[in-house]
C-alpha cells in the first residue's frame, strides 16, 4: 500500500514535464503533483471544455478552480484505493450514456457533439467512463466519512439559533393538494389507426424503403428521443417499462423491426442497435392514440357530477371518491395526496405543481374542491380530467423551527457534512506531498496549505 507521503524528486517531476504528446508533438506540462500523481495541463483543459458546456458551474478563475478540484479528487481517490472502494461498471455506463444522450439532445446530433468536444464519440465515452467511475468512488468515500451524522432536535435548534438573520432562508408559498383523475377511454378506431400506421412504418423499414431513424424524427411522439432518430441510449432492463423491455431484449437482428408493443405511454415499434452485456441500445417510434373531444367533455361532466354529490350533497368524502374512482396509480392508494418528487414531502411550491393544477389551486381556499378540468398527465403526456382539493396553504415566510423543522434539519446535516469533509481534506493536504508549479500558484484557493513552504 502506498504511503500517503510519497515524494517525487525534482528530477522525476522534470522528466514528467517533458513527456511529449506524440500526435501533437507538443511537450505536456505538469501543473500540480499530488503524492505521486501529476495533474497535467491537458487534464485541466479537458475539464474546462466540459465545464464550458455548463457555465454556471464556473464561479471564478477556471485555471484556479479546476486544478484544485482535481487535486481534491486525487486525495479522495487515494482513500478509495486504501478502502478498496469499487463501483459497478453497469451503473457507470448508465450514467455515461445518459450524459451522452443529454449532449446529443441539446446539440442536435452525434456529429455536432463530436465537433463541439473535438473528439469522436467512442473516445468521449471512454473518458466519461473514467470520470464517472472516479466520481462514484469519491462519492462513496464521502458517504463513508459522513455516514454517522445524526441530528438531534437540540442540535438542530442550536444550529438554527446561531444562524445570522441573512442566513435564514425564505420559504416561498407552499401548498398541500389531493387529486382525483379520470383517463377517458380511447376509441377503438383510434387505436386501430395508430397500429396501422406503425405496421406501415415496419414494412417500409423491413423492405429497405425507409430508414427507421428518419421515420422516428418525422413521426415519433416521444419528445425525448425523436430528435435523435428514436435512439434511447444504453439502458438496463430495469430502466425500461416491463412490456417494452421484454420485447427489446429479445431482439437480435439490427435490420428488422419488432412487433407492436403496447405500454402505458402508447404503442411502439423497436429496432435493436447494439447489445452490450446486460444493457441494450435501441431506437423506437412511439405513437399515442388521442382522446376525442367528446370523451373529454363526457369525463368533465362525470367529474363535475361527482363533485356535486361530494360537496353539495355530502354523499361521500374526497378521499372515498379517490378510492373508488381515481385512475392515477401514484395517488389512488394514498387518499389522493400528491407527493413532491423533488423533496419527497407533500408540500409544493406553486412552480413545482403541474401548470393546470397550480391554476386551480390558486383560486381555492383550504378544504375546497375545484371544478373538473383537463390537464396533461406529466408522466404519460396525455390528456386526463381531474379535480383537486386544497388541504393546506403555508404562506411565504422566513424559515422557523415550528413550520420548517425538516428543512432546517437538512441544512444542519449538510453543514455538518461540509465541515467533516473540509476538515478531512485539510488534514490530507497537510500529510500529502503537494507541488504546485510556477504559473499555477497565484490563486485564492478554497483550501489552504496547497503551497508548501519548500516551494
Amino acid at each position: 500500500m502506498k504511503n500517503l507521503k510519497l515524494l517525487l524528486s525534482t528530477g522525476i517531476v522534470a522528466t514528467l514535464s517533458l513527456i511529449a504528446i506524440a500526435q501533437n508533438n507538443i511537450a505536456e506540462e505538469v501543473a500540480w503533483v499530488i503524492g505521486d500523481q501529476p495533474i497535467w495541463k491537458s487534464d485541466i483543459e479537458e475539464a474546462y471544455q466540459q465545464l464550458k458546456y455548463e457555465p454556471e458551474q464556473i464561479q471564478g478563475d477556471p485555471y484556479c478552480i479546476i486544478p484544485e478540484q482535481l487535486a481534491v479528487e486525487k486525495l479522495f481517490l487515494h482513500q478509495a484505493d486504501i478502502d478498496t472502494v469499487e463501483v459497478q461498471d453497469a451503473m457507470v455506463a448508465q450514467q455515461v450514456e445518459a450524459q451522452l444522450n443529454y449532449y446529443i439532445a441539446n446539440l442536435g446530433s452525434r456529429e455536432k457533439v463530436e465537433q463541439y468536444f473535438h473528439k469522436p464519440l467512442p473516445q468521449m465515452r471512454e473518458q466519461l467512463m473514467d470520470m464517472a467511475r472516479n466520481r462514484s468512488r469519491v462519492q462513496q468515500v464521502q458517504r463513508n466519512l459522513t455516514e454517522n451524522i445524526t441530528a438531534t432536535p437540540a442540535q438542530v435548534r442550536q444550529y438554527f439559533n446561531n444562524l445570522s438573520a441573512d442566513s435564514i432562508p425564505y420559504v416561498p408559498l407552499q401548498v398541500e393538494v389531493q387529486i382525483l383523475t379520470l383517463s377517458p377511454a380511447i376509441p377503438r378506431e383510434e387505436v386501430e389507426d395508430v397500429k396501422a400506421r406503425l405496421r406501415d412504418f415496419s414494412e417500409r423499414v423491413n423492405s429497405g424503403q425507409s430508414d427507421f431513424s428518419t421515420l422516428a424524427i418525422l413521426y415519433s411522439e416521444d419528445p425525448g428521443s425523436s430528435s435523435r432518430g428514436g435512439e434511447l441510449g444504453f439502458m438496463g432492463r430495469g430502466q425500461l417499462v416491463p412490456e417494452f423491455a421484454s420485447v427489446a431484449f429479445n431482439l437480435n437482428d439490427t435490420k428488422k423491426v419488432s412487433k407492436i408493443v403496447e405500454t402505458e405511454f402508447g404503442y411502439h415499434i423497436i429496432q435493436l442497435i447494439e447489445k452490450r452485456g446486460d444493457r441494450i441500445n435501441c431506437r423506437h417510434i412511439l405513437l399515442k392514440p388521442k382522446v376525442s373531444d367528446k370523451d373529454l367533455t363526457d369525463a368533465l361532466t362525470r367529474l363535475d357530477s361527482l363533485r356535486t354529490d361530494m360537496v353539495d350533497n355530502h354523499k361521500f368524502t374526497f378521499e372515498e371518491a379517490v378510492g373508488y374512482v381515481s385512475q392515477d396509480k401514484d395517488t389512488r392508494n394514498n387518499r389522493g395526496v400528491m407527493v413532491n418528487e423533488y423533496t419527497g414531502t407533500t408540500r409544493f411550491e406553486m412552480a413545482q405543481l403541474p401548470q393546470e393544477v397550480a391554476k386551480q389551486v390558486n383560486n381555492l381556499q383550504i378544504g375546497e374542491v375545484s371544478k373538473a378540468f383537463i390537464m396533461t398527465d406529466p408522466k404519460l403526456n396525455r390528456d386526463v380530467v381531474a379535480i383537486v382539493k386544497l388541504t393546506n396553504r403555508i404562506d411565504g415566510h422566513r424559515a422557523n423551527l415550528s413550520d420548517d423543522y425538516q428543512q432546517i434539519k437538512t441544512m444542519y446535516e449538510n453543514a455538518e457534512r461540509s465541515r467533516i469533509l473540509a476538515n478531512w481534506i485539510d488534514k490530507k493536504i497537510a500529510d500529502t506531498y503537494v507541488r504546485v508549479e510556477d504559473g499555477w500558484r497565484n490563486c485564492d484557493f478554497i483550501h489552504k496549505g496547497w503551497i508548501k513552504e519548500q516551494q
